[in-house]
């Protein structure tokens, strides 16, 4: 009588590896569905493919929910792969990396957050970067945080600006001295970015076009949102 055929391990890493490959397919769809599955069905063997493919992947909404299949996985595999990320040359393994760990709260990434990456020559880098500081930033090291933050007003287009006013904005109170100071900085790109922020925090709804604008006539009339 012939045995029954064992399931062996090579059998089951071939399955998982079989169950990723749309995660290569060229249509955007399937990619969406292999990530689907993977975090409707965690595996810890996909956590690394799952990493490495939002390095390369093109599609923000497949991004998304390659990020959503990873916080679905336990953080204490996902969070140390993650950190290896940040230190990868490449700019959207970082930027990525950075968002899922904003995604996944876990605070003991704190420390991976760099000056580095919060001044990072790529602006989706230093945007998920200035996003994922607010969401992990421990009780007490805000003031620290709001320093590097105001170092990179004026940068960038609208986008990135308003990331940025976002994130300050975020930090409460603790922001204010330095954004006061930023008020009078020599650069008019910085003080309009510095009244806007300082206005868009007062007035939420305003928006920050109008907040942009505004900042940018205070500054060609040599007055700051203090003087008003």
């Amino acid at each position: 009588m012939s045995m029954p055929e064992q399931n062996t391990d090579t059998d089951t890493d071939t399955d998982t590896v079989r169950g990723l490959q749309g995660l290569e397919d060229s249509s955007p769809s399937v990619r969406l569905r292999t990530a689907l599955a993977a975090g409707t069905s965690p595996d810890p063997r996909f956590v690394g493919e799952l990493i490495e493919r939002c390095a390369v992947e093109p599609e923000f909404h497949v991004r998304d929910m390659l990020t959503w299949a990873l916080t679905r996985h336990p953080a204490s595999m996902t969070v140390p792969a993650l950190l290896e990320e940040l230190r990868s040359e490449r700019a959207q393994a970082r930027s990525q990396a950075l968002h899922t760990l904003s995604k996944i709260g876990d605070r003991r990434a704190w420390p991976a957050i760099t000056r580095a990456l919060l001044t990072d020559a790529d602006d989706e880098v230093a945007r998920s970067a200035w996003r994922a500081a607010v969401v992990l930033v421990p009780e007490g090291e805000e003031t620290g945080l709001a320093r590097v933050l105001v170092t990179q007003l004026g940068r960038g287009e609208r986008p990135t600006q308003l990331s940025l006013s976002r994130a300050l904005i975020a930090l409460g109170e603790v922001t204010t001295p330095a954004l006061r100071a930023a008020m009078t900085d020599l650069d008019p790109r910085v003080r309009a970015h510095a009244i806007a922020t300082e206005r868009l925090s007062r007035n939420p709804d305003a928006g920050f076009e109008f907040a942009i604008e505004e900042a940018k006539r205070v500054v060609v009339l040599g007055r700051t949102g203090q003087e008003e």
